[in-house]
């Protein structure tokens, strides 16, 4: 297993408090915030488990999930319903580039 899968569960975690606060005042994009993050966690998941052509396939798409959520957190703190984590950014700017590294 990649060693930022932890750091993902982690993020999911995160991600999920965030979206309790999101949800009072727009449910859609905190649901949206969920599935993103969990889709992160899944999809590295099975990458790990998938031959070579499945495995890059399935861990951009964990790296598409990343940015989604990442630009969740962006749109739910724009419009002001949170005050974005820099460190759950951090660690999402940490998945993504480890992501990055392993699909080029």
């Amino acid at each position: 297993m990649l060693r930022i899968y932890d750091d993902s569960v982690v993020m999911v975690r995160e991600v999920y408090d965030v979206a309790r606060i999101v949800e009072r005042s727009d449910g859609d994009l905190a649901r949206q915030m969920r599935r993103a993050s969990s889709s992160v966690a899944l999809n590295l998941s099975e990458g790990c488990y998938s031959r070579k052509g499945n495995r890059l396939a399935r861990w951009q798409d964990a790296m598409g999930s990343a940015n989604e959520t990442r630009s969740a957190l962006q749109l739910a703190a724009a419009v002001g319903f949170i005050q974005p984590s820099n460190t759950l950014l951090d660690l999402l700017d940490k998945i993504v580039a480890t992501l990055w590294k392993l699909t080029r």
